[in-house]
């Protein structure tokens, strides 16, 4: 695996681990008429991000690749930002969801294209269904934004 296809799968293995976290503290500080919705799915969304994080790491290991793989280097790599606490409404918190999704997406397109153009069509696959998962939440997510 080339390096830049390399670094581009592990911006995105920092990525799901800084919104792991992120997606945890907005399930547990979540307040509001929708407290019960958005905490059941704040927390569906931290299991399947994990489920993320691990096949994306996963793969590099399999490539003979190292994936990033503590809170220092994720948080040095990643190119979204953690929660800051301020993200006080329910509204505030889908919002930086939503936000940080869609970053996300276009950011494994552009990987997605690195790894066909490698010729990788397994690292592209996997992150082709990551990608249509997340696209299905960031429209799930607007709906509720209104």
């Amino acid at each position: 695996m080339p390096n830049k296809l390399v670094d581009s799968v592990n911006v995105q293995v920092a990525n799901f681990t800084v919104m792991y976290e992120k997606l945890h503290h907005y399930h547990w500080f979540v307040k509001g008429h929708h407290f019960f919705e958005l905490h059941k799915k704040f927390e569906e969304l931290y299991d399947e991000v994990t489920l993320h994080l691990d096949e994306i790491a996963e793969r590099l290991l399999i490539k003979g690749e190292k994936p990033v793989s503590t809170l220092k280097e994720c948080l040095e790599t990643a190119t979204i930002k953690e929660a800051d606490g301020t993200e006080q409404s329910e509204q505030e918190m889908v919002q930086a969801v939503v936000n940080d999704f869609s970053q996300i997406v276009g950011e494994i397109k552009e990987t997605i294209s690195q790894a066909e153009d490698e010729g990788d069509p397994v690292t592209a696959d996997m992150l082709t269904g990551i990608n249509e998962s997340l696209g299905k939440h960031v429209w799930m997510l607007k709906a509720f934004l209104g």
